[in-house]
């Protein structure tokens, strides 16, 4: 994984929320296999946008508390924060050209 990857769980990931850059958090579990093609997508991106974006990653089966609370039910669940608020979301495999155009929009607001 990515030096440039975050790993959040229920106790650090609030603390998070009050970064100044644009947040994507990629909600995943070990046995999901979308979420394991997804990887590769995400460590990317973590490199591209490594000085102007924070990209995280967080365990549902580890950390159900903040998967509860933001309402994901289906993974990946990628989640587009800014200011400590969810902007965006995307469910499933989404291309790395999605992603990056949202990240690219909240670094510019």
């Amino acid at each position: 994984m990515s030096n440039n990857i975050v790993l959040l769980n229920d106790d650090n990931f609030e603390s998070f929320l009050s970064q100044d850059k644009p947040i994507l958090v990629d909600f995943w579990a070990e046995w999901c296999g979308p979420c394991k093609m997804l990887n590769p997508v995400i460590e990317e991106l973590s490199n591209d946008f490594a000085d102007r974006a924070i990209i995280a990653k967080v365990n549902v089966d580890e950390s159900p508390n903040i998967a509860q609370k933001y309402s994901v039910r289906s993974i990946p669940s990628l989640l587009f924060f800014s200011k400590g608020a969810v902007i965006e979301q995307l469910i499933g495999v989404s291309s790395k050209e999605d992603m990056a155009s949202i990240i690219e929009k909240l670094i510019n607001e």
